[in-house]
Formats: structure tokens, C-alpha cells, sequence
């Protein structure tokens, strides 16, 4: 049963993500997937649990749906519901896709539980390292924001408010958000490869900075 529904939820996520933009679509949740199966050999978590966040945890994100982070849970509620989940893990379910995202200087969570703990994890490492700087440039692209605008400082104490209205350019989401990531991952497996992946980003920031200045 576990892996039928597992099954299910994935073609159900991969259905509705396929037009979505690239960097939350089917493919970063796929990521998200591995990552989480991954960080949870090492933890004692419920794998179902796991599995099924990873993969409805953005199924339908509020940056694109007028910041309404009520869509998302909703979604993944009523596809477990039609699947007759148990209803104890719906609800857990549901909580950790309300609790996962960053949300900018609130670093606050209403609920906690490991298996939060490792999607929270997956979702993050997928933000750091090569492919965290592909979908940030990705998106901001989406969205029209500069590059780099050496004018505009980033704002190291907003509000989730403010942190879900910025339109800084692509670069001060770095110091806003990725270069932060490292240090708020919840599990060892997680802080191992944030490690890795946060230092190749600073690897590249240097190099930016290098050439934007002309000194590469």
C-alpha cells in the first residue's frame, strides 16, 4: 500500500507541476525526493511520512498563487483524502508542508516532528550549492529582478511580510536567504552537504564579484 500511494502522489505531482516554473517544478521536487529519502537513513522517522511531503511540498507554492499559503495544503489534504490515507497522517502530512518553507527572518516553526526536520532539510539543500544558484537566477529572471544592483544592500532583518514582497535583485537573495541556509539545517546529514554546497557558493560570489568589477 505504501508504495502504491507513493507511486500515485508522484505521477499526481508530476501531472500538475509540468507547467510550472523551472525552478519549482517536478524536477526540483524530484530532487527534494531523493534528498529526503537520503537524510532519512540516518534518522528514525516515519518513511511514508517523509516520501509523501517531499513530494506535495510544493505542489503549489504561494509565491504563485498571490502568497495564499492555504492552496498548497489544501491540494495535498484533499489528493490523500481521495486516497483514502489514513487521516493521522494527513494531518502530519499537511503540517510539515505549513511549516517547511523559509520565510525570511521568522525562523519560528508551529509544529515540529523528524520527518519535518528532513523534508525541511531536502527542500533547503535544493536551494544551496550549483543547482541553488540556477533556480535563484532562474527565478528572478521569472520575475524581471536585476542582477545585480551594487545600489540596493540586502536586508538581513525582514519580516516574512517584507521577506515575501522584496523585489531585490538576484544577488542580495544570496545574503538574504542562501548563505543562511547552512547554518539552519536540522539534521547531520543535512549539515554535512549543506557544507559542501554552501562553500561552492561563495566560491562563486567571489568570482562574480571578480568580474562585475573587472578584477577577473
Amino acid at each position: 500500500m505504501s508504495q502504491e500511494i507513493i507511486k500515485k502522489t508522484a505521477d499526481f505531482v508530476k501531472n500538475s507541476l509540468k507547467n510550472a516554473e523551472g525552478g519549482h517544478d517536478w524536477f526540483h521536487t524530484q530532487r527534494v525526493w531523493a534528498n529526503a529519502r537520503h537524510i532519512a537513513e540516518g534518522e528514525e522517522a516515519d518513511s511514508l511520512v517523509v516520501e509523501l511531503s517531499a513530494l506535495l511540498h510544493d505542489i503549489a507554492d504561494s509565491k504563485f498563487h498571490d502568497g495564499d499559503e492555504t492552496v498548497g495544503p489544501r491540494i495535498a489534504s484533499e489528493f490523500l483524502k481521495s486516497e483514502k490515507v489514513d487521516a493521522t497522517i494527513i494531518d502530519h502530512v499537511v503540517k510539515i508542508i505549513e511549516n517547511v518553507s523559509f520565510k525570511g527572518g521568522n525562523t519560528e516553526r508551529n509544529f515540529s516532528s523528524t520527518e519535518l526536520d528532513i523534508v525541511q532539510d531536502a527542500d533547503r539543500l535544493d536551494a544551496i550549492g550549483a543547482i541553488g544558484i540556477a533556480r535563484t537566477f532562474n527565478y528572478g529572471g521569472f520575475k524581471g529582478r536585476a542582477l545585480y544592483d551594487p545600489e540596493i544592500e540586502p536586508k538581513l532583518d525582514m519580516t516574512k511580510e517584507e521577506y515575501k514582497a522584496s523585489k531585490a535583485p538576484t544577488i542580495n537573495h544570496f545574503y538574504e536567504k542562501l548563505l543562511l541556509l547552512k547554518d539552519r539545517m536540522n539534521t547531520e546529514t543535512g549539515r554535512r552537504i549543506a557544507a559542501d554546497r554552501h562553500a561552492f557558493m561563495v566560491e562563486y560570489l567571489d568570482h562574480f564579484f571578480a568580474e562585475w568589477n573587472g578584477e577577473a
